[in-house]
């Protein structure tokens, strides 16, 4: 008795399939059944995972889908009517799975409404090599019983099975013991006895075991929006849907014994195997009938004169045959040809490519044809990290291109190649292990504060996992073992973490394939874009092409920079010939001016440049590579070594001029491969696959290796000398080794480094030698991210560069230079058109705009509306031209009505003739005369500025200010909102800011509270204000008001900081000399007047309790400094002491403050009075 389960969803049936893969190969084992088929709804999402899976277990994997049915065709989208049918469909071969995939992707591309459906045409055109089973209860045949016409569910049947042929055709059984189960099953039997189609029984899957009932529903709900406790949640209505044992299968089918053997016999005839590792690149074309290597070769040679001009020596020569001759030996010359065309492409049209990433850049032959751009003899990179041929994977050039243009580049490569031919790349969003534990406590039932207390006891760490939060933090470990409902939340999330919940596209990823891409994989689509269904590994295994087209925003920057040099400063100027040796960039970085610097801008990376004090760009490449997690360990050695290198400690003498480069520290996997090179005598292929072993953590690699390293290999094919055998001691040898293991999980490509690299220096050279055009492009690239433009503005201040206002007859749609200072970009004016800030450009070329008037004039009919103008005049782009900001608005309506009559007029033909031979038109351009009204308030001017910009432009309102913010504050909004945010977790600051805006809210206790806008000169964030204090403070809180805010900062994963606030006071009477605290004592004691307090007498109810906590915080931290003596009774105990360590100030509000945590009775306060008495 065997059995196979041909009815499965595993967790790609998104949010509602629950055998994961992983968990499921083990399961079948248990069960001792030895084939399982993958069916998700609609998707083959899975396919390849579950085939890797099931072949390792050693299980035998079927590949298939539950298709959608469309009830008329998949073109017929009308509500209500157009719905859907399941059906099970299985690859018998190859042909089955082309089939498969075809109508798989048509369901996405043509007939999806509200899923992804195919119709019986497809099915008609690609049922060959396929299985076809009846489905679930909303298959065709039985929604045809239920509906109780069973002659039309008889019909469906034949249908089928005459569409598949005999043998092929399979009416489906379950019983998951649903009633409608008892209506269908017994008339399905009688259909099958009937009309001869054999029977199959399943059982429909969702979750591995009984157990998995549960989160099978949580995931329904995750899915849905809902909670467990909804009524009208989705849901399985019994816990029947679970991998079943044979036993169980056959006791279910006890009545049709044949229905479960029939399993067997599908299980036999479905055999296609996916083919992993056999490339298949597009075809391309080389020019004027030329052959593909010949045209290949003539590019590298012709390049090699090109790049090393008059210096072309026999090592260039003998490397570049060499490269050329593994290029052609792996097949992959057409993959290089496939990259230079689209690189030249972009060059050819002017749109900035990234000088390669990556490994590519190791290869001279790449370098020559210009698909990169760094040299890789000058800095030692190596071509075998990148091609060798002992690498089975693929290689791949990762391209960067510039952000705004990359779509063109696409869009050539889909022209090039035929639309079909390229898609872009699925990626899944997992559920990580806070997102799980937010997803599921939600489904639970508990409240948002019980779910976020357990949520930030797990550790913000890349890859961190519940089972390592559980083992690193206490706290959550403590919460799981004591609160029971703590602990079901964390078991369930354990249960679908790591799951995929949505599926996405790629940033980068494109695949470009020979035949049309749904010859090889199934595609999905993502708005209206066909993405592929396999992910970027898989893609990669199948042995397709996959490209990387990434954005890059930097290039944008580098190119804008250049054309502003070229425009302004000099026509030659080109920022390929800049030199990498210049010492006025290395002395800036020195300096630690890094802001707008691509990789080198974060606190972190710039304190170490400080102390390195780089030299040349090697010294960048080894900061780029060490600056990371794991290898930062280093730097300090790295650091001491180079200011003294008398301490670099080489463990054999043949290593010295493999780590000279980086002062004695392994930085790179280069270095290892090197020194598995040089010192044991390895092939390039072997020390590359060392390092690969390496960096994935392969024991058993590295440990076979370990011995071919210390004592040689006679192998054939794998002949290697070995440490001993070149003079290196045994234990020396063993030592290096571990060494290299232990570091070379973290080894970072140098070929890679070198590219971030060569784009830093780019951008530092700019920004030491141009500043004012490298800040403008700067500002320009980040226009829509206010809080970027005022950083940079800032930086602007401290290089003496002003930033000013847009000028109708100077700024362009970005930041532009003018003479000494940037000119704001009118794309940064709220409802200004693009369209018509172009016009106003091309206008001007002809003559400047001399007032208002003759700007409405001149731009009438483009678009230009009162609001549009008025933004204009707000932000200031008119104060050259006119008296006032006032007088404009006052008059922007006069004007437009004034012009547009006036083209009315000429639209009549009402104009005197002579007047257009004269010379009356230039008059009438300045007929119209705006008024000298008084400006408004300069606070008015700054807030309209705001209003239309985001930005303050002609000032701040805390310009004023400066002195008293550098006494006060303890640290900017910028640090609260940057990388290092979290730093300033749960930490008390104190920051002088002017308010943005209110919004009051009403609590569920029905009190109030704030979320308040504040910002500094550095950027805004929002305050949190608690019912408590917002009664204290809501006086001082006006919009513009400047404030001293203090309190404590909250830092959450995917939110902006902010701060929960203790306490704001107005600026007018605070004292900068003094804490937060004893300003708040001092304005209360202006409030009130009176006698002094002599001490405070409280009863606590124990010395460890939470109660003596918050005492302890108010009675330290806020009210400390003052002269009033605490003394304390413990409940518990009766124990009375004298608090020494606190003297505080009355006041108030810390009596209240005291009587809501201790109660009234406890708090006793004695004056000075009652003391003399």
């Amino acid at each position: 008795m065997s059995f196979v389960h041909l009815h499965v969803h595993t967790e790609y049936s998104l949010l509602d399939g629950a055998c994961r893969i992983a968990g499921l190969m083990d399961r079948v084992k248990e069960l001792g059944q030895d084939a399982i088929a993958i069916t998700d709804h609609g998707v083959m999402y899975g396919c390849v995972q579950f085939y890797k899976a099931a072949k390792k277990a050693g299980i035998k994997p079927i590949i298939g889908c539950e298709v959608y049915v469309a009830t008329r065709t998949r073109f017929d989208k009308v509500n209500r009517i157009d719905g859907n049918n399941h059906l099970i469909l299985l690859c018998k071969n190859e042909m089955g799975y082309k089939n498969l995939i075809k109508m798989v992707s048509a369901g996405f591309t043509e007939g999806f409404y509200s899923k992804p459906r195919i119709d019986k045409d497809l099915l008609e055109q690609h049922h060959e090599g396929l299985i076809c089973l009846s489905a679930c209860l909303a298959g065709e045949i039985p929604q045809a019983i239920l509906a109780g016409d069973y002659e039309r569910a008889k019909q469906a049947a034949l249908y089928y099975r005459d569409l598949f042929g005999e043998g092929n055709y399979y009416i489906e059984l379950q019983d998951h013991g649903l009633e409608e189960d008892q209506v269908v099953l017994p008339q399905l039997i009688r259909l099958a006895r009937e009309t001869g189609i054999p029977m199959v029984a399943t059982n429909d899957a969702h979750y591995i075991t009984k157990e998995d009932a549960k989160m099978q529903s949580i995931l329904l709900c995750i899915q849905t929006g809902k909670t467990i406790a909804d009524a009208d949640r989705m849901e399985f209505q019994t816990d029947e849907f679970y991998l079943k044992s044979t036993d169980e299968m056959y006791d279910l089918f006890a009545m049709v014994p044949e229905a479960c053997e029939n399993t067997n016999k599908i299980a036999e005839q479905c055999n296609f195997e996916f083919t992993f590792g056999e490339t298949k690149l597009p075809y391309f074309k080389a020019p004027d009938g030329m052959e593909n290597q010949e045209y290949f070769e003539k590019l590298c040679w012709e390049g090699l004169e090109r790049r090393y001009p008059g210096e072309v020596t026999d090592a260039l020569k003998e490397r570049l045959s060499y490269e050329i001759n593994v290029v052609k030996t792996m097949g992959y010359t057409n993959y290089y040809l496939i990259v230079y065309d689209f690189i030249n492409y972009a060059k050819s049209r002017d749109i900035p490519v990234g000088p390669g990433r990556g490994s590519g850049a190791g290869s001279l032959a790449a370098y020559c044809v210009g698909i990169t751009d760094i040299d890789p003899i000058r800095y030692n990179l190596i071509f075998e990290r990148f091609l060798n041929p002992e690498r089975v994977s693929m290689p791949d050039f990762d391209v960067d291109f510039c952000y705004e243009r990359r779509q063109e580049v696409i869009d050539y490569v889909n022209e090039k190649y035929g639309r079909d031919h390229v898609a872009q790349i699925v990626t899944f969003g997992t559920m990580a292990a806070r997102a799980a534990v937010r997803d599921v406590g939600r489904v639970m039932g508990m409240t948002y504060q019980d779910v976020d207390r357990v949520a930030k006891l797990i550790p913000m760490e890349l890859k961190m996992t519940l089972k390592k939060a559980l083992e690193v933090s206490p706290d959550l470990k403590a919460l799981y073992d004591g609160d029971n409902q703590v602990h079901e939340l964390i078991d369930t999330s354990l249960k679908v973490e790591g799951m995929p919940r949505h599926a996405s596209t790629h940033a980068a990823g494109v695949v470009i394939t020979r035949e049309p891409a749904t010859e090889y994989v199934p595609l999905s689509t993502n708005d209206g874009l066909p993405v592929t269904q396999f992910n970027m590994v898989e893609i990669e295994r199948l042995g397709l092409l996959k490209m990387d087209f990434l954005g890059l925003r930097t290039l944008t920057v580098i190119h804008d920079t250049e054309m502003a040099v070229r425009h302004t400063k000099d026509p030659d100027f080109r920022v390929a010939n800049i030199d990498y040796d210049d010492p006025a960039t290395y002395e800036m970085l020195t300096r630690g001016e890094t802001m707008g610097i691509f990789q080198l801008e974060s606190t972190g990376m710039t304190q170490v440049l400080m102390s390195m004090r780089p030299k040349n760009l090697e010294d960048v490449i080894a900061l780029i590579s060490l600056y990371r997690p794991g290898p930062m360990d280093s730097i300090p050695t790295y650091l001491r070594n180079r200011k003294d290198p008398s301490k670099v400690v080489y463990q054999t003498p043949q290593m010295a001029h493999i780590v000279d480069v980086t002062n004695g520290v392994v930085i790179y996997q280069e270095q290892v491969m090197q020194i598995c090179r040089e010192l044991a005598g390895f092939s390039f292929g072997q020390a590359d696959n060392v390092r690969r072993a390496m960096s994935k953590k392969k024991l058993k690699v590295m440990e076979a290796e370990r011995e071919h390293f210390v004592h040689g290999c006679t192998e054939p094919g794998k002949e290697c000398a070995g440490c001993v055998k070149n003079g290196i001691p045994e234990a020396v040898a063993n030592q290096i080794y571990d060494d290299m293991i232990s570091f070379a999980s973290y080894a970072f490509n140098k070929s890679h480094a070198a590219c971030y690299a060569y784009v830093a220096f780019q951008t530092a050279y700019l920004k030491c030698h141009y500043p004012h055009e490298f800040m403008a492009a700067l500002l320009t690239s980040v226009l829509d991210n206010t809080s970027k433009v005022i950083e940079y503005t800032s930086e602007c201040q401290r290089l003496g560069i002003k930033v000013l206002p847009p000028d109708i007859n100077v700024s362009r749609g970005g930041f532009t230079v003018d003479s000494d200072s940037i000119r704001f970009g009118l794309n940064a004016v709220k409802s200004v058109g693009r369209n018509l800030i172009d016009s106003v450009v091309k206008e001007r070329k002809n003559r400047p705009y001399r007032s208002l008037y003759d700007f409405c004039k001149r731009l009438h009919g483009n678009e230009l509306n009162r609001r549009a103008l008025e933004n204009l005049i707000k932000a200031g782009s008119f104060d050259a031209l006119e008296p006032s900001r006032r007088a404009m608005i006052d008059s922007a309506e006069g004007i437009l009505k004034s012009v547009e009559t006036d083209a009315r007029q000429n639209l009549e033909g009402q104009m005197d003739l002579f007047g257009m031979m004269g010379g009356e038109q230039e008059q009438a351009a300045s007929d119209y005369k705006i008024p000298n009204t008084p400006e408004y308030p300069a606070g008015d001017l700054l807030k309209m500025e705001k209003e239309v910009s985001g930005l303050y432009l002609s000032g701040h309102p805390l310009d004023a200010y400066r002195a008293q913010i550098s006494q006060i504050s303890t640290c900017t909004i910028a640090d609260l909102q940057g990388e290092d945010a979290k730093r300033f977790d749960n930490q008390n600051v104190t920051i002088l800011c002017t308010v943005v805006k209110n919004k009051i809210m009403t609590t569920k206790s029905n009190t109030l509270m704030a979320f308040t806008t504040v910002e500094d000169l550095t950027g805004t964030m929002e305050l949190l204000i608690f019912p408590r204090v917002l009664a204290e403070c809501r006086a001082a809180l006006q919009e513009n008001a400047v404030v001293v805010a203090n309190g404590r900062v909250s830092v959450k994963e995917e939110e902006a900081a902010r701060l929960i606030v203790e306490g704001v006071q107005p600026i007018e009477h605070y004292d900068p000399s003094q804490s937060f605290g004893k300003n708040r004592v001092e304005k209360v004691r202006r409030e009130t007047g009176g006698g002094e307090t002599a001490g405070y007498f409280l009863t606590v109810p124990s010395r460890q309790g939470p109660e003596m906590h918050k005492v302890e915080n108010l009675l330290c931290n806020i009210f400390d400094g003052g002269t009033t003596k605490v003394y304390f009774r413990f409940a518990d105990t009766g124990q009375k002491v004298l608090a020494r360590h606190m003297a505080i100030k009355d006041d108030p509000l810390l009596r209240a403050e005291l009587e809501r945590i201790l109660g009234k009775d406890h708090v006793k306060v004695q004056t000075t009075e009652q003391n003399a008495k």
